[in-house]
């Protein structure tokens, strides 16, 4: 074999080698694309989840709770509180009275207010007869945080049966419930003994809606003069207490015909929130 022969052999393998390197690369190369493409769906894939869970989510706050509500009261003011009574009930329970009572203090009248009536009959040597009288108004509100203005009312209303009746040096405690006046009603009554004399008091309270009438009646016979009949005192407390309640159904434009005419439920004690007979 001539060596042009052989020089020409040793090429044509060497441009063999070559082409197969080349197949090689293009080969290797082809492989990645796929490898490449399964990797970017991957990613578009784990994207699309993302979005698909992100959107699924609810806004922040759309589960939120509404804001909590109370009925509003049924009363929103209260009467005069010295007129709550009419002329002639005044000349029954306190004839010495005069024309006009004395109006408790308050710095709000709307919800707060009392008045007071004494009177002193004096009959000279054969001693006098004393008689008090006070009716204390008192109107609950409706709030979210303390309840509707008719079941705070309630709650005070039963809360000063234990006071009224736990009067220090109080004698002969009885207590009833009262059907016909307001929404629930009780009286109570009571003797005190006192350095003037033996008193008699009467005490009726009554709710009706979100408003408390609290009535303080009480009497004395002074200087040697006879002690009054309680009986008679607790049925002018009661008739004066049914004239105050319709005060107040009337001050807020439901007229007397429209108070409550029984008890549903009458509460079993009564309540007072002033003094169960007046100071000297």
């Amino acid at each position: 074999m001539s060596e042009g022969t052989m020089q020409r052999r040793a090429q044509r393998a060497d441009q063999s080698v070559q082409r197969a390197s080349r197949l090689h690369r293009v080969l290797a190369g082809a492989a990645a694309v796929p490898l490449m493409l399964i990797a970017a769906g991957c990613s578009s894939d784990s994207g699309s989840d993302s979005a698909a869970k992100e959107g699924s989510e609810s806004p922040a706050g759309a589960s939120a709770s509404p804001s909590p509500t109370v009925e509003a009261a049924a009363y929103a003011k209260l009467p005069e509180p010295c007129a709550v009574l009419s002329k002639k009930t005044l000349e029954e329970l306190v004839p010495e009275a005069g024309k006009s009572g004395k109006e408790g203090n308050s710095d709000d009248i709307s919800a707060r207010a009392s008045c007071s009536w004494d009177s002193l009959d004096n009959n000279g040597v054969k001693g006098s007869q004393f008689r008090w009288l006070n009716v204390s108004l008192l109107r609950f509100e409706s709030d979210v945080t303390r309840g509707a203005g008719d079941q705070r009312a309630q709650e005070y209303y039963e809360k000063q049966v234990t006071d009224v009746k736990a009067v220090e040096g109080a004698k002969n405690t009885k207590a009833e419930p009262l059907t016909g006046t307001g929404d629930q009603a009780t009286a109570v009554r009571y003797d005190l003994k006192k350095k003037e004399g033996a008193f008699k008091q009467q005490t009726v309270v009554v709710r009706v809606e979100n408003v408390v009438v609290t009535l303080d009646y009480n009497g004395a016979g002074l200087a040697g003069d006879r002690t009054p009949d309680a009986d008679d005192l607790m049925k002018a407390a009661k008739k004066a207490a049914k004239e105050a309640v319709a005060a107040v159904t009337e001050a807020n434009g439901t007229g007397a015909s429209a108070a409550p005419g029984a008890s549903k439920s009458p509460s079993k004690s009564a309540t007072s929130s002033a003094s169960p007979v007046k100071k000297s």
